[in-house]
């Protein structure tokens, strides 16, 4: 029965224990669980309450009965009962601590991965930004291009302009000679 209970709280990925021992086993995570269950509820004000509660009524009920009170005076029962209670909690509560540390420290290596790999992410995109804006650099912007093609328009309206005035330059010479040849030939 309790080896039953035994195999089926170990673990698959972990190989099973072959040797005998007259120690007893352990599940430390059990155990570990319920230390910090009992150091929460150790930490609670409920129970600071609840304790207040029974000691003033043990208290009460031993000093009201004067004669054949259970724990007279010295309250030296009571006495055993808080400080066997305070040798229990004060190793459970450093269980707990200890467990919440081992987390934290997990936590805190988690986090220092993952601030290194935003780091590394960060500095490959300040790369990347970096390498687009030196390839920018080389290439023609918007601004560019419409200034160059306003630059061309223009030469292109002055040169159809010479053009144009060259056309009429030559046709009123062509005209001219015509006059001067049709002159000349009515002579």
């Amino acid at each position: 029965m309790a080896a039953d209970r035994l195999r089926r709280t170990q673990r698959v990925d972990q190989p099973l224990d072959r040797s005998r021992s007259l120690r007893p086993s352990v599940d430390t995570e059990r155990f570990g669980r319920i230390s910090e269950r009992v150091a929460r509820g150790i930490g609670s004000w409920a129970f600071i309450m609840w304790m207040t509660i029974a000691i003033v009524i043990w208290v009460g009920i031993n000093i009201a009965m004067l004669d054949g009170a259970p724990d007279p005076f010295p309250f030296i029962f009571l006495t055993l009962l808080l400080s066997l209670q305070a040798s229990y909690a004060a190793p459970l509560i450093l269980l707990a601590q200890n467990r919440q540390a081992d987390r934290d420290r997990v936590q805190f290596a988690e986090d220092r991965q993952r601030t290194e790999r935003l780091l590394a992410d960060s500095d490959y995109l300040a790369r990347e930004i970096a390498a687009l804006r030196m390839a920018l650099g080389e290439v023609a912007t918007r601004d560019y291009v419409r200034g160059e093609l306003r630059d061309l328009i223009g030469d292109l309206d002055e040169l159809l302009d010479e053009r144009e005035k060259k056309r009429r330059k030559a046709e009123r010479k062509a005209e001219r000679k015509a006059l001067e040849d049709g002159s000349s030939d009515s002579e």
